[in-house]
């Protein structure tokens, strides 16, 4: 890739005890006693990677924290399936560029196994099984990253990639190898389909130095070592926000707790589907910065076999289909994972809102086209396949934020401003360097933990 528990068996019971209870007992008690903590009250809205590094370094601090979370498990878009013996990481898979990236030594303490991808070991194929030479392959891309460059220097905010590019490139725009790269380097990237991507916008976000590596035992290995002895409570979720009062509310099945402090940290897609009603609105500039900035999506097909009969020794496999981002790029899970004979594919841009309307059956149909076309007819269907449909998940509804066109960076920045010193926000999509990652989402739950860490020193 190019870029980059506490459960209880009744919530409601729980719930009750929480209103009826001044505090909640920490089990950790490493805290700084010159902060004035200890009778402050922080409730976290999910338990994703930024929830959980908010409530990690807030409860350190002897903060009374409590995470509630809508789903039966924590981690977010950090969704480990082990149904088949191993893991299949759903959402994120990468530690993109962990030279300075916070995940690197999160991962070497949480025993998150990593194994270093190589961009470079691939093979390319037309549609008629013929594979690219690799010259050919090096000359398109150095071309590619050319115009990538002539589009973010010469665009408006207001103009689509898509829009751009054909009109900078109209012969590329329909060559196969083109919209190859386009689907598994930019839309892979960025999240977002080219026809709704900021020209301008489209990758001006940061990145750390170095060759991504990929978790190969579970990226859930993370968020479960961040929430050792944190209160979480489980299949909770939050319908309303009240910061109308001194003290902000949340509403859960009609039952309402209040708090301090309020950290909402729940996917870019759940604020733009009005998931959780906020009493007052929140601010003007708020509201425009999340209906601005799109949510993208990006659907994981694994598929399993009793033998392999692709090529072992290389770590990705491309195919220049005539539809932009249709199974057009396979991992190798064998390369890291010896006694797994399987493939990962993936579907990019508005094709992955296409195959959430597919069966199993036609999911697999295509994708053995695109294998067979390389391999031959004679292949086997898997065995097995896992899939997944980010778009239609009501507790993220997509994969991850992108800029569209009409985005600016500063809609980024606006969505991580907390309200009234009340209500604050953490996730991938308020971290304007990083957007759209995993150590961007790690990252703001540090930073707004230490908003309100500074706070309480001040009160």
């Amino acid at each position: 890739m190019k870029r980059r528990i506490f459960i209880l068996e009744s919530t409601k019971a729980f719930l009750f005890t929480l209103v009826g209870s001044s505090a909640l007992g920490s089990c950790n008690q490493n805290y700084n006693s010159n902060i004035n903590s200890m009778k402050k009250k922080v409730i976290v809205v999910g338990a994703g990677i930024s929830g959980i590094t908010s409530a990690r370094k807030l409860n350190d601090e002897g903060f009374d924290v409590t995470i509630f979370e809508s789903q039966n498990k924590i981690g977010g878009r950090l969704r480990t399936n082990r149904s088949l013996g191993f893991a299949f990481d759903e959402g994120a898979s990468w530690i993109h560029n962990p030279d300075g990236n916070p995940l690197k030594e999160l991962a070497l303490k949480s025993d998150a196994n990593s194994f270093l991808t190589d961009d470079d070991s691939l093979k390319v194929y037309m549609n008629d099984g013929t594979e690219y030479l690799n010259t050919f392959l090096d000359e398109e891309y150095l071309k590619f990253e050319k115009a990538l460059d002539v589009i973010r220097t010469s665009s408006d905010e207001n103009i689509s990639f898509q829009e751009k590019f054909e009109l900078l490139y109209p012969k590329e725009s329909k060559n196969v190898i083109w919209k190859y790269m386009l689907s598994a380097y930019l839309e892979f990237n960025t999240g977002g389909d080219i026809s709704n991507l900021s020209s301008k916008y489209f990758d001006n976000d940061k990145n750390f130095s170095g060759k991504d590596v990929i978790i190969t035992n579970g990226y859930d290995k993370l968020t479960n070592f961040l929430s050792e002895d944190l209160n979480i409570t489980l299949n909770s979720r939050i319908t309303e926000i009240d910061y109308s009062s001194i003290k902000p509310t949340i509403k859960i099945n009609d039952i309402f707790i209040k708090a301090d402090y309020i950290i909402v940290t729940v996917p870019l897609g759940v604020l733009k589907n009005n998931s959780i009603k906020f009493i007052p609105p929140l601010p003007e500039n708020k509201l425009n910065a999340i209906k601005k900035t799109g949510i993208g999506n990006i659907n994981k097909f694994l598929l399993v076999w009793n033998k392999p009969f692709w090529d072992l020794d290389v770590q990705y496999i491309g195919y220049t289909s005539e539809i932009k981002g249709k199974f057009n790029y396979f991992m190798n899970m064998n390369k890291f994972l010896p006694n797994v004979n399987a493939l990962m594919t993936f579907a990019f841009g508005n094709y992955a809102d296409n195959t959430e309307n597919m069966s199993d059956d036609d999911i697999i149909s295509d994708i053995m086209i695109n294998l067979k076309s390389i391999y031959g007819k004679d292949i086997p269907n898997p065995k097995n396949m896992l899939r997944t449909k980010w778009r239609e998940n009501i507790n993220s509804f997509g994969a991850y934020s992108y800029a569209t066109n009409g985005t600016t960076t500063d809609d980024f920045e606006t969505m991580s401003l907390e309200v009234n010193d009340k209500i604050f926000f953490a996730g991938e999509h308020t971290e304007i360097n990083y957007r759209g990652t995993v150590h961007g989402a790690y990252l703001s739950g540090i930073r707004e933990a230490n908003k309100i860490i500074n706070l309480s020193n001040k009160k």
